[in-house]
């Protein structure tokens, strides 16, 4: 997705199979002049299509929905060159739908019982390149790096590591611990754009598209300190 013009609105897609849930949202947003709602899907294969008609820079995405759920429709979303933020808002918070919508390559991951304020939050947070996700979902990743299965992970993870620069190796250690660009800068002694040029270098060299999974990929390394 092309970076964020501070001159205008978000633009903001809502992809639900429930038309109250949609209408829902839309109210909410349509109190912030700093969001505008541009479109609407009823199911993963209208949100895919969407992306094309109406160029959003968010996508807020249930998961259960009929032809196409929304876990498959962020995969193909953001595969594409110059995609939207996806925020999954659903009722599910079981750990494989966590797990899989990040991978896929989801910025957020909320609960419909998010309070409203802390959704409107989420997507100004999304849109400006960082990511948000709620408390339980925080939990459900760190009992993930516990698992039985972490250490075939943290071989991999490490092994895609290697391949990064030591700053690169810094930069990708603070996108782990969810330091904005600002705070990486102040940090590392290094302007904000050299910061961007970095976390942009280290994605296409770790094949990723955001920095939730830079930090999924941090957290299966289990690097020390």
């Amino acid at each position: 997705m092309a970076e964020l013009n501070p001159g205008r609105p978000i633009r903001l897609a809502i992809v639900d199979d429930d038309p109250l849930v949609r209408a829902g949202l839309r109210i909410l947003v349509g109190g912030s002049p700093d969001i505008e709602v541009v479109a609407e899907g009823g199911n993963g294969a209208e949100a895919v299509s969407l992306v094309d008609a109406h160029w959003p820079d968010v996508i807020l995405m249930d998961i259960r929905m009929p032809k196409t759920d929304g876990l498959i429709a962020t995969q193909r979303i953001r595969r594409r060159p110059s995609a939207p933020h996806v925020i999954v808002l659903t009722t599910f918070n079981a750990d494989e739908y966590v797990l899989e919508a990040l991978r896929g390559g989801a910025s957020g991951f909320l609960l419909k019982d998010t309070p409203p304020r802390d959704i409107l939050t989420a997507i100004r947070a999304v849109a400006a390149g960082a990511a948000s996700l709620s408390p339980t979902v925080i939990r459900q990743l760190i009992d993930h790096i516990a698992d039985p299965a972490a250490g075939p992970r943290r071989s991999r993870a490490r092994a895609s590591l290697a391949r990064l620069t030591d700053r690169e190796r810094e930069v990708a250690a603070a996108l782990g611990r969810g330091l904005s660009n600002a705070e990486i800068s102040a940090e590392l002694g290094m302007s904000v754009p050299t910061v961007k040029g970095h976390v942009s270098r280290l994605l296409t060299k770790l094949d990723l598209n955001n920095r939730v999974q830079v930090a999924l990929l941090i957290h299966d390394a289990d690097l020390p300190g």
